[in-house]
């Protein structure tokens, strides 16, 4: 998960915005967040939040255009092992992912 999340940190490519990974190992929550200036506007925000529950990854964030759900898929995580928090619990069951 930490090497996902700094892949995507490594594709930031303005050096005024800062891509900060943020890794609560012992809670499992983990983050990346864009803080910084693009000319006079003000960038900051989670770009992605995952979260491990009950051993499934939970997807609470997902501000990429490939989207992470996708990437866990392409390593090898199993869909029903994925979950995607940002949906409505009443939506889940018509992804392919879990619903909890």
């Amino acid at each position: 998960m930490q090497n996902l999340l700094n892949e995507h940190a490594k594709l930031v490519r303005d050096e005024s915005i800062q891509a900060q990974t943020i890794f609560d190992t012992e809670r499992d929550h983990y983050q990346l967040v864009y803080v910084g200036w693009h000319n006079s506007k003000r960038i900051y925000g989670t770009v992605l939040h995952l979260d491990i529950i009950d051993s499934k990854i939970w997807i609470q964030q997902d501000g990429t255009e490939v989207g992470i759900a996708n990437k866990l898929v392409e390593l090898g995580v199993p869909k029903r092992d994925i979950v995607l928090g940002f949906d409505p619990p009443k939506f889940r069951h018509y992804t392919e992912f879990a619903v909890r």
